[in-house]
This record gives structure tokens, sequence and C-alpha cells, in this order.
């Protein structure tokens, strides 16, 4: 159903026949089942060129210093063998699953369902990276991502063949401006050799974790923080142009306050209640002019304060005046903590906000109605993201174990459009069509076959971007 929707099937037969051969699809994720029968063959060699595992010390791609990278002959070793031997010489899993089914939407061929759950680009070869551990309980490192990015479009380089990198990952920390270094380096990468990268808009549409808003000299903004019973710690960042100045007080959920907190450069301690709060003002750097003030909150016990706090600006000198807050995303905090009055837009998770990325959103592909906890628009700088949605609601994919699961949520969305770019770069490059279609090119080309769905009545817009994936009509007539 949503290679239906999204105008695929056309391209699979009659003038085009498009499956992704000669061309890489990259995934940056949990990992694979590379045993999955939708990875294999038809004699039961796999479809998997590389995959380094970030995760398992030992034998680390040329130039790289973590992980150990399993070759297409190891690979194709393992699976001659039963389990548990077969670990033994490939100890590579995807215990989350979240990797098997992205790559089974991109490019899975079906096998174990008799092609009836096939991906988008089915006879594509496929590079796979299994990000690093995390450092505590947060995301992996953000350069392990880099060295991801990095690794993928050098083996791409190194054979001769165009890629298209899917990265169902992201997070909130940063300005939302596309100005971090990871947004940075992405927009950099997506300029060597022939490469698409797509990324997810990530599920923080629904979650209450974003508010912002307009400071004007004279008024006081009050912005309140409900915190669930039980929560341990928790942080927020304010993002704000480094010449707009204002003080900050907080007030607990009994009343009590501290502030207006003057703006001084680094770290100030203080205490309410049973919380510690500690709050930073970071300085702009050489790549990002936002200012970042950073607010956690830490018990002194073993909770911090639940009820609603108030975090009040307090305008002292206002040139422009537009802030935003975020909370941390991805499950790291109770459901019961939220912006009571949270704004959906703005909602992007990072690296999504990269300018050369294709940013993808979801929807509902059954009835073209919205997907709640698709991440919108805009970003904070007002460009246009994301670029375009994909079907992201109860797709059917692979599984860890050789089935299928149904999952939900931007990372499902975003492999229908990385799949799709495989095959824009089959027709445009492998055929020689096109030989330039690939980076803001080929992004380009999806958003001109992009079909509004009725929902929305202005393209762009914050939700769907400029409309929804219509592969056939992307493909110049």
């Amino acid at each position: 159903q949503g290679r239906t929707v999204s105008c695929i099937n056309p391209v699979q037969s009659g003038v085009y026949n498009l499956f992704g051969e000669g061309v890489y699809v990259g995934i940056i994720d949990s990992g694979i089942d590379y045993s999955h029968p939708d990875f294999r063959n038809e004699d039961g060699t796999t479809r998997i060129a590389a995959l380094w595992d970030q995760t398992i010390a030992g034998n680390p791609p040329q130039g790289y210093d973590i992980g150990t990278l399993y070759t297409r002959e190891q690979i194709n070793e393992a699976l001659a063998m039963p389990m548990p031997q077969r670990m033994e010489i490939v100890p590579s899993s995807d215990s989350s699953g979240h990797g098997t089914h992205v790559a089974g939407i991109a490019a899975g061929n079906g096998r174990a369902s008799a092609g009836r759950y096939r991906g988008v680009a089915y006879m594509s070869q496929i590079v796979v990276v299994k990000l690093g551990s995390s450092v505590g309980d947060s995301f992996p490192r953000t350069t392990q991502l880099m060295e991801a990015i990095d690794f993928s479009i050098r083996y791409a380089l190194g054979v001769g063949k165009p890629i298209a990198i899917n990265i169902s990952f992201g997070n909130n920390y940063g300005s939302h401006t596309g100005d971090s270094l990871l947004e940075n380096y992405i927009d950099d990468a997506a300029n060597l050799w022939k490469t698409s990268i797509i990324i997810g808009t990530g599920n923080e549409g629904a979650t209450g974790n974003h508010v912002g808003g307009i400071l004007q000299m004279g008024r006081t903004e009050a912005i309140g923080l409900a915190i669930s019973d039980f929560e341990f710690s928790i942080n927020m960042q304010i993002w704000k142009n480094y010449f707009d100045h204002f003080d900050i007080a907080i007030i607990a959920p009994d009343g009590t306050r501290v502030g207006p907190i003057p703006r001084i450069l680094g770290t100030q301690q203080f205490r309410l209640g049973q919380t510690e709060l500690f709050i930073y003002y970071g300085d702009p750097t050489p790549y990002n002019p936002q200012q970042e003030i950073y607010i956690e909150f830490i018990p002194v016990d073993t909770y911090i304060n639940s009820g609603i706090w108030t975090i009040e600006l307090v305008p002292n000198e206002i040139v422009i005046g537009n802030y935003d807050i975020w909370l941390p995303a991805g499950g790291l905090k109770n459901e019961g903590t939220r912006f009571p009055l949270a704004s959906e837009f703005t909602t992007l998770t990072i690296p999504s906000t990269a300018e050369r990325a294709i940013s993808v959103g979801a929807y509902d592909g059954r009835n073209d109605s919205y997907a709640p906890f698709s991440g919108r628009g805009f970003t904070r700088d007002n460009r246009f993201k994301p670029d375009i949605v994909a079907p992201g609601v109860n797709i059917m994919s692979c599984s860890p174990g050789g089935g299928y699961t149904i999952r939900s949520g931007t990372s499902m969305a975003t492999p229908f459009v990385s799949g799709s770019a495989a095959l824009l770069m089959e027709w445009g490059i492998v055929r020689n069509n096109d030989p330039y279609l690939y980076g803001e090119k080929l992004k380009v080309y999806l958003i001109d076959g992009a079909r509004p769905l009725r929902i929305e009545n202005v393209y762009p817009n914050p939700t769907l971007g400029f409309g929804a994936l219509c592969l056939r009509d992307s493909l110049p007539q």
C-alpha cells in the first residue's frame, strides 16, 4: 500500500523497470539481521556489500578506529553456517529491530513473503553501519554518525557507484537552524561523490517538547513546564539570538523562585526545594551565531519536584526577540513531563534540519491523513522543511528472525524516499539518462513530483512540506 500511494509500482514495470540495480542504499541505524531472507539473493548469498558494526571492537575499516567491518565474503561465510556457529563468524545483530525494519522498506526484496512485502529498491546492494553504543542513556555520539556517513560515501566512491543514505535518527539538541557541527558536516558530505542523504524529521510533533514565542520590551513571558511524578532529571535548551538580551526567573511548583538570573557566560547553580538548578549561558560558535541557554533540573535526593514550574523571560534589550525552547526527544523523560501550551511546529529533529538533506515527514497513506507524531517545520530560521512526506503509519516490514512486523514513525517514511532516490539514481546515473541526478537536483525532482494532499491547501507547509512522495511524477517525462 505504501508503494502504491507513493507511485512507485508504475516505475517498476513498462517503460522504466527500475529496481535499484547499480546503486547502493546506505542504512545508518541500529544494525540489521543479515540472515533475513529479504537481504539475500535467490542463491542465499547476501545483498549486503559491507556491514560496519561500531559496537564490536576489533577490526575497524581502514582509516577509522572503532568497531569491526564485515565484508560480503565474511557474511556469506557466516550464512553458509548453521546457528550458533554463524554468529561466531559475524556476531553483529539488531536487538531493537529498527534498522532491519528500515532496511526492509528501502531495499528488502520480499523473499520471505513471496514478494508481498518487498521494499522499494529491492535489487540494490546495501551498505550498513550499526551506530556505536550510546554514552550513558543518551544517543550515539555525533562523531559516530559523522563517521558512518563518511564511511558510506567513501565505500560507494571506492567502487564507483552512487549511494542513497538513509538516516532514520535524530534528537532535539541544537538550535534547529541547520547550523550545528553535524548539520554543517552533512551539508559538506552531501556535496561529495554521487550522494543523496535522506533524513527523517522525527516523532516530536505531538510530544509537547517544544514551545516558542517573540519577546517584547516591557512584557515578561511566562512559560509553564509540567514535571510528572518520579522524574529523575530533566533538561531544556533555550535558543535565542545572541543580540537579544533577557534575564530568567524560575518558579518552583510551591511558589518559591530564583531570579531574575543575569546573563553571565558559564554555569550558575541554584537550589529550589528538592531540586538543584544548573543554568549555562553558551557562546555563539564560528559556525552557529545562535546562543543557547541550557537549564538542567537535578534531584537533591531521588526525584525533582513535580508539578507546574514556571520559566519567566524578562526582556532587557530586544532586537528581534524570537526564542524557542526544547525538551529532550526520544523518550528520555516521563510522558507527563511536557509544556502544557506546547507548539507542534518547529519540532523537526536534528539533523533533519540540515540544508542539503532530503528531510522526510510522515503521513497516513491509507487515507491521506496527518500522522500526528510527525516532526513539523519550519526550521527556526524559517527554511522550508520537511521537503516531502511519505507513508509512515502501520508499515509492514522486516523484523529480526526472518519475519515481518508493523511499525509507525518517520523512521518508516524515510526509507520510502531513500529507496525512491536509488531508483532515480538508477534511471539517471546507471542508465546514463542524467549522470548528475543526485544531491540537490534529485531533491527538487522529488519535490516537483510530490502530490498535494487535500488536508492542506497551501504548499509548502510545515506539516507536509511540498507534498507526498509520488515517484512516477518525479521522473522527467
